[in-house]
């Protein structure tokens, strides 16, 4: 499994624990709600800036969201 699919993975249950809709949170996070779905499905290889708006969009921080990722 390719790093963005993991990543994808984390974004979409930590966005779904929190009862968003992918447009919630790319509202959340200034972010397209297309481009958040390509995220969660791991055809975006997402940049540093995007994953700090995601991961504060989320009221996560940045280890807390990179060690839920699976091995």
């Amino acid at each position: 499994m390719s790093l963005r699919v993991k990543f994808g993975l984390v974004v979409k249950a930590l966005r779904k624990e929190q009862k968003l809709s992918q447009e919630e949170l790319a509202e959340k996070a200034g972010l397209h709600r297309t481009y958040i779905g390509m995220i969660e499905r791991g055809e975006k290889n997402v940049t540093l800036e995007n994953i700090h708006k995601i991961s504060q969009a989320l009221n996560v921080s940045l280890p807390v969201l990179f060690s839920r990722m699976p091995e």
